[in-house]
């Protein structure tokens, strides 16, 4: 690492934490040559997972953009940030975890779906109108017929 102040190479730490979201680790170093101190933070190298879409395009998973389709499948519900935040973290974590470097929407949809079903159903029925692509009113009943089915069935 070199320091920003004269440029040498040689430098210690003098300090290391966790940042406050476990996410990265800041050190406190000093530069040997000039004995000025100065801050570096650390962090994982995340390899880019990619999401294959229906028509098989591929682009780089957002998570920006799955939750802003769960905010709006959950606008006006009684559904807390805290828990959707806590979905999607989790969410991500086990797609990183699968090891896989592509993953298919479809997975990731019905992931989705899955907990938000298990969460509130008038926002899992709004999500799946948009993944599943209800043409008609038809799709529509007939998923709030599976859906009455499945909780009777629990």
């Amino acid at each position: 690492m070199k320091c920003p102040f004269c440029g040498e190479g040689d430098n210690k730490v003098i300090d290391s934490r966790l940042s406050k979201d476990s996410t990265m680790i800041r050190r406190r170093r000093e530069c040997l040559s000039c004995t000025r101190r100065f801050t570096t933070y650390e962090q994982i190298e995340e390899i880019p997972m990619m999401i294959v879409k229906k028509d098989g395009r591929r682009e780089q998973f957002s998570k920006e953009k799955l939750r802003s389709g769960i905010l709006r499948a959950c606008e006006k519900r009684n559904v807390s940030m805290h828990t959707i935040e806590g979905f999607i973290d989790e969410l991500e974590r086990d797609l990183r975890e699968s090891g896989e470097k592509e993953i298919s929407s479809r997975i990731l949809g019905e992931r989705v779906m899955h907990k938000l079903h298990d969460l509130d159903a008038i926002a899992y029925v709004r999500f799946a109108s948009v993944y599943r692509e209800f043409k008609d009113v038809n799709d529509f009943v007939e998923e709030l017929k599976s859906l009455l089915i499945r909780e009777k069935e629990a």
